[in-house]
């Protein structure tokens, strides 16, 4: 019963907040949780288990197909030879998904000059379109993980009762290696993007 109160409450959360809510308004969250089975995140200190085989710093990106623009197959193994930052979120029509989205593709424009922005989540890729043309967020990749949630399995950052991914961000270097990741220990809460990116600039 209280699981699924729990989940009641989540989801009110994630999917009927007012947009209204601002950045300056969620707190930034600096610590670090892992990815993988027998691994937990929190929504307001309650438990959500995450499932898959956790990937981590030294790993490759594993070879997973996702949906990206115009409903084309994308393997995100793929993006060898650029650093990339790979923003994960649960939903990006959330406001802190919003937010956090819109400071790795504003914080520092010329940042996409030099480094791959990919963002990852569950929506579908028609949502996924829609918030880039709202955002005006031309120098972003938008990959779905919502046919199979595969990208969730393959690096252990799925929110099992949810078919969520939890927050995450993970910059790779130009062999596709994992150099920085951080998963936010509690969902409500945005990521340390500045470390993030200061950890692409030094790959450059």
């Amino acid at each position: 019963m209280r699981f699924t109160t729990l989940l009641s409450a989540l989801t009110l959360a994630l999917f009927g907040l007012s947009t209204a809510v601002l950045a300056d308004d969620i707190p930034v969250n600096t610590g670090n949780g892992k990815a993988g089975d027998g691994q937990n995140v929190t929504f307001k200190g309650n438990p959500l288990p995450l499932s898959g085989k956790g990937l981590k710093v030294g790993d490759p990106m594993p070879s997973v197909v996702l949906t990206g623009a115009g409903l084309a197959p994308v393997n995100i193994a793929d993006g060898k030879g650029k650093v990339r930052i790979i923003n994960v979120v649960p939903s990006l029509d959330t406001p802190t998904c919003d937010a956090q989205t819109h400071e790795l593709v504003e914080k520092d424009p010329n940042l996409a000059n030099s480094v791959e922005l990919v963002t990852v989540s569950m929506d579908l890729p028609f949502a996924q379109a829609r918030w880039a043309r709202a955002a005006k967020a031309k120098n972003m990749i938008f990959l779905s993980d919502y046919k199979t949630g595969d990208f969730g399995t393959s690096t252990g950052l799925l929110i099992v009762p949810l078919h969520l991914l939890t927050r995450t961000v993970i910059v790779t270097d130009k062999d596709g290696i994992v150099r920085y990741m951080q998963v936010v220990p509690e969902i409500s809460e945005l990521p340390d993007m500045p470390a993030a990116m200061a950890a692409a600039k030094a790959l450059l």
